[in-house]
């Protein structure tokens, strides 16, 4: 373990400053584009005024012929394309894979400063970032980074989810974490093909009445619950951010807008979103409500120092409220910066 002293020094010479505290920045959904596909990436300048991250995805869901073209077809979007105040990241390959050296050697010469954040897959533990830690920092080196590029790891393994405290606090490049839910049901070998939500067999069955023949009322769980809560405590505690992962089923909308709910109400900063129905979804659900922030600025205008306790439409607000209300108003406030409509209706 690193002395407080040596955490924030960089990892090679000429390496950036890590930074000590992450940038606060929007990141309701992270949006993924096949980068080999030519049609798609000449959306992306239209999707950046749309979204709050466009995300260059290199590992899953890429053909293995087609790695090289999707690296080379990143670094070529990433190079054309004017993101403002758009984050632009890029999901590697694992670690293990024949193609991840020259995923990190490429992009950083050819984009540099441009990437925020790499994404990483099947983090097992923190070994998994101290090398990638380390690497970046060389090649920032090299290629004159001048501001350090961020991790993001995905969960997706069971040593992963044991491990997931020392991941959320093995490196100042930390941006955060993402639930991987379909290679983590392959790793815990749970008996589900579904990618999030949850399962029509996982419930819990009403007691039996007094008619023991009588259906009983089953009521379906969150597969996922668990996790979601052990991630978002290590991120939070460890002052980086949660977020839940991809929904598989583009066709059900309404069970994607639940998912993406239960992990904004339990912590989480956004999700991704794979297709493009699923973008106003992450924006919809990721966003305060309207009412939530009117009641959340009433406890902060009657406690402006956040001690005491009051009373406000019958109901007693303490300092405990206040640090619930204050989540909430920064929230709107940052989203009120990005989008003209909320700031409106948040009277922001």
């Amino acid at each position: 373990m690193k002395t407080p002293k040596a955490f924030f020094k960089p990892l090679a010479i000429g390496a950036p400053q890590p930074l000590m505290e992450p940038p606060v920045r929007l990141e309701r959904m992270i949006h993924f584009v096949p980068p080999h596909v030519e049609k798609m990436r000449a959306k992306v300048p239209d999707i950046a005024r749309k979204v709050d991250v466009v995300l260059g995805n290199l590992e899953d869901a890429i053909p293995a012929d087609k790695k090289i073209e999707a690296r080379q077809g990143f670094i070529e979007m990433a190079r054309d394309t004017d993101f403002g105040e758009t984050g632009l990241w890029t999901r590697i390959n694992c670690l293990n894979s024949p193609w991840v050296l020259d995923d990190l050697l490429e992009i950083v010469a050819g984009v540099g400063d441009k990437l925020d954040v790499v994404m990483l897959p099947k983090v097992e533990g923190p070994w998994d970032i101290h090398y990638l830690d380390q690497l970046l920092a060389q090649l920032e080196a090299r290629n004159g980074v001048t501001k350090p590029i961020l991790i993001h790891a995905i969960l997706e393994t069971a040593e992963g989810v044991k491990n997931v405290d020392a991941i959320a606090t093995a490196s100042p490049r930390m941006h955060g974490m993402s639930l991987g839910p379909a290679d983590l049901a392959a790793s815990r070998g749970m008996k589900t093909t579904r990618v999030g939500g949850g399962h029509p067999d996982y419930v819990v069955l009403a007691d039996a009445g007094a008619d023991a023949d009588a259906p009983r009322p089953a009521y379906q769980q969150d597969l996922w619950h668990y996790t979601v809560a052990r991630m978002v405590d290590a991120c939070e505690s460890a002052g980086i951010k949660a977020f839940y992962g991809p929904f598989g089923d583009f066709s059900d909308a309404a069970a994607c807008e639940a998912q993406f709910r239960n992990a904004f109400l339990m912590g989480c900063h956004g999700a991704w979103s794979l297709h493009p129905n699923q973008i106003d979804i992450a924006k919809k659900v990721f966003s305060p409500d309207v009412g939530e922030v009117a009641f959340a600025k009433k406890i902060l205008d009657a406690m402006p120092d956040g001690t005491g306790a009051v009373m406000i439409d019958g109901k007693m607000q303490d300092d405990a409220t206040w640090k619930q209300a204050k989540v909430i108003v920064d929230l709107a406030r940052l989203i009120a910066v990005k989008d003209p409509d909320l700031a409106k209706a948040y009277n922001l």
